[in-house]
């Protein structure tokens, strides 16, 4: 069972930005507990999303906590400009930056931090960091673009992850990141998974509200 109460973080890379605001207040209204923001500097990934100002608008509107995913190659370069909105920031370990000198940085500024990896980097990459973590994002789909299949070879990874934290008694949470639905949100869940961030199965879904049910698992 997952160490921590389960959290729902929708996706704004998958609502209306016509219309964020009513997204957001939709969000929220039919049960996210945090918001999803994806930063992506069309470096690290191949796209680009949004900045700090974009950032500081949803936490204007929103009430929840904002959880900043830094998709960019110089993550201590940008997260001091979202920490005045960001509840949590997560960088990658894969970017080029002092991994350890950037998450001392955020919690430095009062934030928490998260470390991400993609598909294709191992488990171990990330385990020197564990212990100065308060959340590890294993990505389920090679980030970059939402709407992509989840990628089930990823729930070792969060196998791997529960098993260490478990084993040196560790508090990060877990959270998965791509073609999260209600399938895919039990396949996680069971793995370890704590924090599920899904975008198009939640945002495109007749009843926001019940898709949100069903990835929670009630």
């Amino acid at each position: 069972m997952p160490a921590h109460s389960i959290v729902i973080a929708p996706s704004i890379l998958a609502c209306d930005f016509g219309r964020l605001h009513e997204e957001v207040r939709r969000a929220e209204a039919a049960g996210a507990d945090w918001l999803h923001l994806d930063v992506m500097d069309g470096h690290f990934v191949d796209n680009i999303s949004f900045g700090p100002a974009f950032v500081d608008f949803v936490a204007k509107v929103a009430t929840v906590p904002l959880d900043v995913h830094l998709m960019v190659e110089r993550p201590d370069h940008y997260f001091p400009r979202f920490v005045k909105s960001a509840a949590n920031i997560t960088v990658h370990v894969e970017a080029q930056h002092d991994v350890r000198k950037t998450l001392a940085g955020i919690r430095e500024m009062g934030r928490t931090c998260g470390l991400s990896l993609r598909p294709a980097t191992p488990f171990e990459a990330v385990v020197p960091y564990l212990d100065q973590i308060d959340l590890l994002l294993v990505m389920t789909v090679v980030p970059g673009f939402g709407g992509q299949p989840f990628m089930p070879e990823m729930l070792t990874k969060v196998q791997d992850a529960r098993d260490r934290r478990e084993r040196l008694g560790m508090k990060y949470r877990i959270e998965v990141d791509g073609g999260i639905n209600e399938k895919t949100a039990a396949q996680t869940r069971e793995a370890g998974a704590d924090t599920f961030v899904a975008g198009t199965s939640v945002f495109a879904a007749p009843d926001m509200a019940e898709a949100m049910r069903k990835v929670r698992g009630v």
